[in-house]
């Protein structure tokens, strides 16, 4: 129950600022018109694999619009600026653990985005560009689980970047990285089996692309949905993880000034 309350409360939070969150979906939409023109221009003198120049619009479009659930969640999901503050030591005492209250809060922030980023976003290139869509309803089912799948090792990411504030003092270095990576090794810029061999080994040697890659080649029929397995064992790791650091962070804990 409580932690339903802390999303429901952070969801209703976001809507305070929707005209704010407007004008970014208008910076999403530029930005995915110049990778798609981009990509619509090489098609015209490439094939394109498999993917061909629509369906390479397609693959830019949907991961453009899924960025806000698994990629513009926030920075070290606050933990950072906790320990900045000294609050942090507040949340240790609290009865329930740091992991599961912090990941809650940013659930309601991605519930949020997905209904007033997201799928705005996906309905208006969906029109303008004339995306073709699944013809069998159970891809729409796998497609959504395996968003969820890709939120969650999104924000344990997230997570592990926030809570590395208590040995590093300032982790923002780490959320620029883990952004770096993500567009790099996820498929957002380009599909990775268009990568340099050496690269593709190193990708698959990481959670990036059961965030974005699988997903977006599940939605647009290129593949089945068994990566999800692949996304599940991910989350159980980064878990394990995310857990592992909360229980050291207690024993850790120093908070500036004092």
């Amino acid at each position: 129950m409580l932690f339903a309350v802390l999303a429901r409360k952070s969801f209703k939070r976001n809507l305070q600022y929707r005209m704010a969150h407007l004008l970014q979906n208008i910076g999403s939409l530029v930005f995915g018109f110049v990778y798609a023109s981009i990509w619509a221009g090489i098609g015209a003198a490439s094939p394109l694999g498999s993917y061909g120049p629509q369906g390479m619009v397609a693959y830019v479009a949907f991961n453009q619009s899924v960025l806000h659930i698994v990629l513009f969640l926030t920075n070290g999901l606050g933990l950072e600026q906790s320990v900045r503050t000294g609050h942090i030591s507040l949340e240790l005492m609290r009865p329930t653990p740091l992991f599961y209250q912090t990941v809650s809060r940013e659930v309601g922030n991605i519930a949020y985005q997905a209904l007033y980023k997201s799928v705005p976003l996906f309905i208006f290139y969906f029109l303008f560009f004339r995306l073709p869509l699944p013809s069998h309803p159970a891809v729409y089912g796998w497609t959504a689980l395996s968003l969820l799948c890709s939120a969650y090792l999104a924000i344990c990411l997230q997570y592990l970047i926030g809570i590395a504030a208590l040995w590093t003092t300032e982790s923002r270095w780490l959320f620029w990285v883990n952004y770096a990576c993500h567009l790099l090794l996820s498929g957002f810029f380009i599909p990775l089996e268009w990568l340099p061999g050496w690269l593709r080994h190193v990708s698959a040697a990481t959670p990036y692309p059961f965030i974005q890659y699988h997903t977006t080649r599940l939605f647009m029929g290129l593949e089945g949905p068994q990566p999800i397995i692949g996304s599940a064992l991910w989350g159980a790791l980064l878990t394990a993880l995310c857990l592992g650091a909360t229980r050291l962070a207690r024993r850790k804990l120093e908070i500036q000034g004092g």
